[in-house]
């Protein structure tokens, strides 16, 4: 007799023998001991599975199959990767018809699975066994940390996997959980996993705050936030060239840190509102990602696009107004790009200034920047007031009270 019909023969006779529930565990306990204990992997890898699908069959109690499965799946952990991949895998086909029964034990066997295909690089197979895990449609109450945990891992897997879309459905699921937990790590792990896919998706501009806010976070280590500075510097150079990034610039340039980045020479000169030439680019474009470096649909890269359109606003600092020619050799472009991008830029309202086709000529216009500033001062003082008049209104007693206080300071 091999020593899997000795060990299948075993397992049998601890169901027909019966006894107590406690008597039966620790007798499957001490086999499943002796089946740890084998040397030969793929003899232990079948006497596994002929232990799994002794315990999980209907005639054993379900408080003992639940008890002993949950033991196995975290012995899984200890067993070499070989082993643990293919018993996992056979232990979820097992249980699959009576999942519901077995709903903890197989997101347990899940995320172990899913850990073993991350640790050989397998990005899309681990992020697909964390989505067999039913979390909103399943028997089980999960906690909102451990939905929101799960995930954030599954949108970091299809990151790797350079797959955003996937990952922005999975980063949409746990935006409505991460205003519920208190756990200050899992909110990190959110706005980092978030800052990626917006990276991911080209919205540079937006992943660039929240990379600049995650910089700022304590419980995140002197490194990574230094990472997260750089990333954010990044994204803000690829931005579309208008206000947002122009405030974003400023909030960098202003920052002592990004004087350590090897890229602050490009923030200083876009922060300056300089002419950038192709050539200074070089050291800049080694820091880019495989997804930074896609083409426009013109066949430019991000990068040529953002600084051809950071020069045509400097361009228009410099003059009154320039010819497509002129402007073209400016920014090292053709003529008709070089139209295309000021008329489109002029549409969309992120440049100020018209352009006439039939002499050929860019015509700027500077915005009266004090006079705007000015006007929304004096909004938001109408705005206060308003408060404090609707104060007033509600409660007189304390406004009075709290206006003595303050007199008297």
């Amino acid at each position: 007799m091999s020593n899997v019909a000795v060990v299948v023969e075993k397992l049998k006779s601890i169901t027909r023998l019966g006894g107590t529930p406690k008597e039966q565990t620790e007798k499957y306990k001490e086999l499943m001991a002796e089946i740890i204990a084998t040397d030969d992997e793929t003899l232990k890898i079948e006497l596994l599975k002929a232990y799994i699908e002794s315990i999980v069959n209907e005639n054993v109690s379900l408080v003992i199959s639940r008890q002993l499965l949950t033991e196995a799946a975290n012995l899984l952990n200890s067993l070499p990767h070989r082993v643990s991949l293919e018993v996992s895998n056979y232990a979820l086909e097992k249980i699959q018809p009576r999942v519901v029964s077995f709903e903890e034990q197989a997101s347990l066997i899940r995320q172990h699975l899913s850990s073993i295909h991350e640790e050989n690089l397998n990005w899309k197979e681990a992020a697909a066994v964390l989505v067999g895990i039913p979390l909103e449609t399943g028997q089980k109450q999960y906690s909102i940390d451990y939905k929101l945990e799960t995930y954030l891992k599954i949108a970091r897997l299809y990151l790797e996997d350079e797959d955003p879309v996937q990952a922005e459905a999975y980063i949409n699921r746990a935006s409505l959980l991460q205003a519920e937990t208190t756990n200050e790590e899992l909110q990190v792990y959110y706005k980092s996993c978030y800052a990626r896919v917006l990276d991911y998706r080209r919205k540079f501009i937006e992943a660039a705050q929240r990379y600049n806010e995650l910089s700022y976070k304590n419980i995140v280590a002197e490194d990574e936030r230094m990472v997260a500075l750089k990333n954010a510097l990044i994204c803000t150079v690829l931005a579309s060239a208008g206000q947002q990034r122009s405030r974003m610039l400023a909030t960098l340039f202003k920052d002592e840190r990004c004087q350590q980045l090897p890229c602050y020479n490009i923030l200083e000169k876009m922060y300056l509102d300089r002419v950038i030439k192709r050539s200074e680019l070089e050291e800049f474009a080694t820091l880019l990602r495989p997804h930074q470096k896609a083409l426009t649909t013109d066949g430019s890269s991000i990068l040529d696009r953002a600084v051809v359109e950071h020069n045509l606003l400097s361009a228009s600092k410099l003059y009154n107004n320039i010819t497509f020619e002129e402007l073209g050799a400016l920014l090292e472009i053709s003529p008709q790009k070089a139209e295309k991008i000021a008329s489109q830029m002029i549409t969309e309202g992120r440049m100020i200034g018209f352009i006439d086709q039939i002499a050929s000529i860019v015509h700027f216009e500077t915005r009266e920047v004090l006079p705007a500033f000015d006007k929304q001062i004096q909004g938001l003082c109408l705005k206060v007031n308003h408060v404090i008049e609707s104060i007033v209104q509600k409660a007189p007693e304390w406004m009075e009270k709290t206006t003595e206080q303050q007199m008297s300071m």
